[in-house]
């Protein structure tokens, strides 16, 4: 492809801004955030896409990724022709990731006049460079394009000539902006040298069945790729049998309902479980869309027994390449099915397992599904249900400060704020840079914080109650911002440190440019605060905030949003002279060992449990927490598939989590079992934000329920797998002697369950009565002390 060899790294110069009258248009225009890829159309409903032409291609979080195959890859954006000078638009952003360094070409295609709707095209370049190895956002004005472009008559866009091939890439949130655009970072010029890009047509299909009407015979689900927490955090598939790629693979990445996987090599596989099914009268083969490049070749095994239950043999298989099921792939998204009398000699009636291996690509699968007799059909993945509505909570009114608000943070020190204290980033996932009096956020995990503290001791701003933090941004709003409270002490070498904070989701009180929240939004002590933290980013587009400040009035006409629910986030015990053992889930096989030892250490305490193990039989769970309840022990809350809560992408997600988990948890204990509390939550890997706890307050309908962290860390995902486990003693040993009395641990390690013993000797040679969380924090519907 001749473009590449016109790529330029380095290059100097930013294009001048585009002249364009902006009167007619009022806001950006969205061309892609690709929530329709699986349609295979953008935000304007026009066809989108790389025809193939890429080794892998998938989209989530507002981006679609790719690797490029060789100098023949690209990616296109259809859309109705626009009179972009005339409508007011002044330039095209998108963000991108790539390669330090790296560059591509953006290709503009452009016609005579709108008013022809079948005038052929004409194609203009600018090679976009300079790329910084991070998400970022580029500018382009419309100005500058080689090849005269007409700017007010654009019927699409395209990206090629990416400069590494091999390598994952992305794209996201593509826009025509309204008004003036000056060019950013990267740097950018226009080519003359013409693309050998063919016109960005694809191929119609026909429309595949669908499943059957309601009461006949309906597709039976394999997997609808619902949580990528539940395939490879857990290993299950929708029918909760296991579902795993044994570590062969580079990458499984599920989005969207569908799943991509990307192998390491031939030695790659993935398989998915049925059990020891029979479907011999009832469902006559599998099918499931394949989206994969042209040329990809994979083997499909399709494994069954002899026998089902304790006395089942190894399976017995059968394999076929895809080019005996005939099956061709062009990188679009269709429908592919087999019957399973072309696996000759499978036995129907007890079927174990199908098998994926010899991948030579990378290959997208959609939902998985048995199909009804002997007509293909697709299984169709449900509207999602409307979520509970969010609890609002009525919030002091407060009268405006007669005190003058003050600037927290203008980002002029990378090392401390505008009041002289630290600011910086408190865990790792997040990347931060500082220029112009802004910094800007780019993270990749929903557990990274930012922080800027108010005061190195206690901060006082109760006569602040009335006043509201102001936030002036751009970017994304997809954020939380916390408040954090300090202990009694105002000492951060006691436990807890912070004591507890409260979060509000920042686009609920967001414009395009600012955040004002109203203090007393914040459900804390305001007579003894931290700081503010910025955490809970759950999509990659970059934040840049170039002012932090209190303000003791709203700009005119400004509507501040209800205070919603957000419950009570606890790290320590309240009752006086308490320590309570929280554990959360592990190993079946340990679990023994745990109660052996709790019984013989005669102590109480509570075991926050996921949700779907609990509904496989074979775990042994259910019969285990059961007997564990029966004790007198308390059974909570921790997911139905340990997600990141707060990273997930939406709020049907969080609610999905929550709902199956309150489900199992009825399912396996009875709804009115009073061992099981599922007002106490705590959440996996501890990530905490604004809309997990939202979401749980509202699918609790309670607006208090209690979201556990700790005080007391043993440590064992650090120290239970190494040479020195006993670190795991001394790292508890550590935070009790700081005052910490609410533990966390998991009984996932034989290292630390053998350590149990010790870790509860300590805990009573403090003195403090050992029970359970409910007890140590005063429940008055906890059982009463025995």
């Amino acid at each position: 492809m001749p473009l590449v060899n016109s790529l330029v790294v380095g290059l100097a110069g930013l294009l001048t801004a585009a002249g364009v009258n902006a009167a007619n248009c009022s806001s950006n225009l969205l061309v892609d955030n690709f929530t329709k890829w699986t349609s295979g159309v953008n935000n304007l409903d026009w066809q989108n896409g790389d025809d193939g032409t890429m080794t892998a291609i998938a989209a989530s979080g507002g981006q679609v990724m790719f690797i490029p195959k060789d100098g023949n890859s690209y990616f296109y954006e259809s859309f109705n022709c626009q009179q972009a000078v005339t409508d007011g638009y002044g330039g095209i952003q998108f963000t991108v990731s790539g390669p330090a360094g790296g560059s591509f070409a953006l290709e503009l295609q452009s016609t005579d006049s709108c008013a022809n709707g079948n005038a052929t095209y004409r194609s203009s370049y600018n090679i976009i460079g300079n790329l910084t190895g991070q998400l970022q956002t580029v500018n382009v004005p419309l100005d500058g394009f080689d090849n005269d472009p007409n700017y007010d008559a654009i019927v699409g866009l395209v990206w090629s000539g990416f400069s590494q091939n091999g390598i994952q890439w992305s794209i996201g949130n593509i826009t025509f902006v309204c008004g003036t655009v000056a060019s950013s970072p990267p740097s950018t010029t226009s080519v003359s040298t013409r693309s050998t890009i063919p016109p960005t047509t694809v191929p119609t299909t026909s429309p595949p069945a669908t499943t059957s009407p309601a009461g006949k015979c309906s597709n039976l689900l394999i997997d609808d790729w619902e949580s990528q927490s539940r395939l490879t955090f857990l290993g299950y598939n929708a029918m909760n049998q296991a579902s795993s790629d044994d570590g062969t693979m580079a990458s499984i990445v599920v989005s969207g309902h569908r799943v991509m996987l990307t192998p390491k090599d031939t030695d790659s596989y993935f398989y998915s479980e049925f059990g020891c099914l029979n479907v011999n009268t009832t469902y006559g083969g599998i099918a499931f869309r394949i989206r994969a490049a042209r040329g990809t070749t994979f083997d499909v095994t399709m494994g069954y027994t002899t026998s089902c239950g304790a006395n089942s043999s190894d399976p017995k298989t059968v394999t076929l390449t895809s080019a005996q099921l005939k099956w061709n792939f062009d990188g679009i998204e269709r429908l592919y099915w087999f019957p399973f009398s072309v696996f000759k000699g499978i036995d129907t009636t007890k079927l174990y397992m199908i098998y994926f291996s010899n991948f030579n690509a990378p290959v997208i699968f959609g939902p998985m599904s048995f199909y009804c007799g002997s007509t293909a059909s697709e299984y169709v993945v449900p509207a999602t249900p409307p979520g509970s509505p969010a609890i609002t909570r009525s919030a002091v009114s407060e009268p405006a400060p007669d005190a003058k608000g003050f600037v927290i943070d203008n980002f002029a020190n990378q090392d401390t704020n505008a009041l002289g204290e630290w600011h910086g980033i408190d865990e790792d996932g997040m990347t931060v840079t500082f220029g112009n009096n802004r910094m800007t956020i780019s993270a990749n995990d929903s557990d990274a914080s930012w922080d800027t503290q108010l005061s190195s001791k206690c901060a006082d701003l109760s006569a602040y109650a009335g006043a509201y933090l102001h936030i002036a941004y751009s970017g994304s709003n997809k954020f939380t911002v916390s408040l954090q409270q300090h202990n009694a002490q105002c000492n951060e070498s006691t436990q807890p440190f912070p004591e507890t904070w409260d979060s509000l989701e920042a686009a609920r009180y967001a414009s395009a440019s600012d955040i004002y929240m109203p203090l007393s939004h914040f459900n804390v002590n305001l007579t003894r605060l931290v700081g503010f933290s910025l955490k809970g980013f759950y999509t990659p587009d970059r934040t840049t905030i170039t002012k932090m400040e209190i303000v003791d009035r709203l700009p005119a006409g400004w509507k501040v949003p209800s205070k919603l629910a957000s419950g009570r986030l606890v790290f320590a015990c309240t009752r006086p002279d308490s320590f309570a053992f929280a554990i959360d889930d592990g190993d079946p096989q340990l679990a023994p060992r745990v109660m052996e030892i709790v019984k013989q250490a005669d102590i109480p305490v509570t075991f926050f449990t996921v949700g779907l193990p609990l509904l496989d039989p074979s775990s042994g769970l259910a019969d285990i927490y059961k007997e564990m309840a029966s004790r007198g022990h308390q059974i909570a809350l921790h997911s139905y598939t340990h997600p990141k809560m707060e990273g997930l992408p939406d709020t049907a997600s969080i609610d999905w989590e929550y709902n199956n988990d309150i489900g199992a948890t009825k399912q396996v204990f009875g709804a009115s079992n009073r061992a099981v509390h599922l007002n106490y939550f705590r959440p996996p890997f501890g990530t905490e934000g604004a809309r997990m706890r939202q979401r749980l307050a509202a699918n609790l309908d309670d607006p208090n329920p209690y979201i556990i962290q700790w005080s007391v860390d043993v440590e064992d995902w650090l120290w239970a797998m190494t040479d020195t486990p006993g670190k795991q003693l001394d790292a508890f040993k550590r935070d009790v002697a700081k005052g910490g009395n609410l533990v966390v641990m998991h009984y996932l390690y034989n290292s630390t369950v053998e350590l149990l013993p010790e870790f509860i000797k300590v805990a009573k040679a403090t003195g403090k009565r050992l029970m359970r969380v409910d007890q140590c924090l005063e429940d008055p519907r906890a059982p009463p002390l025995s």
